[in-house]
């Protein structure tokens, strides 16, 4: 299922009233993942390996689920400076 599915899905699955505040939530995650993304890219270019892997899976009790990611970082070996 590609991400406008599952907005798709996730609309129909909305009433009304729901929906701005899902829109406004939605935008707002997308704008932080943009914002992490963009931080991944800077560590990376300053050396680092980032890796982000699925920490818990937070459910909401009514069918709905989202993903808890935790990063794995490594930074390269540096000789000691003697």
């Amino acid at each position: 299922m590609t991400a406008a599915n599952a907005m798709q899905s996730n609309e129909r699955a909305q009433s009304p009233e729901q929906q701005p505040n899902a829109d406004a939530l939605v935008k707002r995650l997308a704008d932080t993942l943009h914002r992490l993304n963009e931080q991944i890219e800077a560590a990376v270019k300053a050396g680092a390996t980032v890796e982000l892997i699925r920490a818990s899976r937070y459910h909401n009790g009514t069918g709905q689920w989202g993903d808890q990611m935790m990063p794995i970082i490594r930074l390269p070996d540096i000789p000691d400076r003697d």
